[in-house]
């Protein structure tokens, strides 16, 4: 990749973020960089190094290894961290993002690669600098012509893997979304449920369980058509995304014309608000459905149930019951709620 130029893979000039208290040397590497036509960021010891790191997201770190506040090698652990961080909580995000919408690659800048310049030049710091996680290392005389070819050499390399997490994580949210209303899938349900279920029986915290089911839907296709019947289910879905508002919750489908949610840390009264301010919404969408018998509108049958999880129980349980549930608000006339 030695023929690619480090803006190739993106369309702004990379962002140098140069930590040394040396005052010379910082100006020496501004000058190198902005010759390269990278953009420089300057900072004096590692604490600061950590709080321009956030605020500027660099592309690079260059990194003294002997500093005030904060040496490189400390500062070079907590930015590892950081970036650990990032990359959880955008992982996070499809776990606890109804929609499962775009923010994860947005959040994604983590795994900067960070070149250590000093003038500790010996077996153990070489050792100290790699075990501390950076990329690479040059020391102190720097020779410009080195320097420059791996910061060019890293930067592609980062580029590349930036763009490589992206694509991983867009093909885990494809995997694991609906794609015609955009809410999660069955499998995402099965996978949501079961870690919360172990979390949650760890803690000893509640977990509840609303099951939804379009009343008549077959009808509903026979008779407008399977257009309008998508059409039905993606307004219906958008309902459930809006009402159901805690950070945990997670909205899917569940197959057909069926729908979930899932919400970790709701007892029973809690899920039951949140079912009838569903059933509500839906009823205000005001979808025509002539072939109803339970009303002139698209309504829901509903089931509730709440459990506390234990490690003697299974996620079976709690859907058997939601299920259960629901079954009773069909078999008792429909365009109902039940609590199981």
């Amino acid at each position: 990749m030695s023929g690619i130029s480090p803006f190739s893979l993106s369309k702004q000039p990379p962002v140098i973020l140069v930590a040394d208290d040396d005052k010379a040397i910082r100006v020496l590497l501004r000058k190198a960089m902005e010759q390269e036509g990278y953009r420089v960021v300057e900072v004096t010891d590692g604490k600061q190094c950590l709080d321009a790191y956030e605020n500027v997201k660099p592309d690079i770190v260059l990194l003294d290894a002997v500093m005030p506040v904060m040496d490189g090698f400390t500062c070079c652990k907590h930015l590892l961290q950081i970036a650990k961080n990032n990359l959880m909580s955008a992982l996070a995000s499809l776990d606890t993002d109804s929609g499962l919408g775009n923010t994860v690659i947005s959040k994604l800048w983590g795994r900067t690669p960070i070149l250590m310049i000093t003038s500790l030049d010996d077996e153990h710091s070489v050792d100290r600098a790699f075990e501390a996680g950076a990329t690479d290392y040059v020391t102190k005389p720097i020779h410009w012509a080195v320097l420059r070819q791996r910061l060019r050499q890293l930067l592609q390399q980062g580029q590349v893997y930036k763009q490589l997490e992206e694509a991983n994580l867009a093909l885990q949210q494809l995997a694991n979304v609906d794609g015609l209303t955009g809410l999660a899938n069955r499998r995402r349900f099965d996978d949501y449920l079961n870690t919360q279920w172990i979390n949650l029986a760890q803690e000893g915290s509640p977990l509840s369980l609303i099951l939804c089911d379009i009343d008549f839907f077959k009808f509903y296709n026979d008779q407008y058509g399977h257009p309008a019947g998508d059409l039905c289910l993606q307004k219906v879905g958008a309902v459930l995304s809006h009402k159901a508002q805690k950070h945990q919750d997670l909205v899917a489908r569940y197959g057909g014309e069926e729908f979930a949610v899932i919400m970790p840390y709701t007892h029973a009264e809690g899920a039951i608000h949140v079912a009838k301010a569903i059933q509500a919404g839906v009823r205000n969408l005001q979808i025509a459905h002539s072939g109803s018998t339970v009303s002139q509108s698209v309504t829901l049958s509903i089931g509730v149930s709440t459990i506390i999880p234990t490690w003697e129980s299974s996620p079976l349980n709690l859907i058997v019951t939601a299920d259960t549930a629901l079954y009773r608000a069909k078999a008792e006339g429909r365009d109902r709620i039940v609590l199981n």
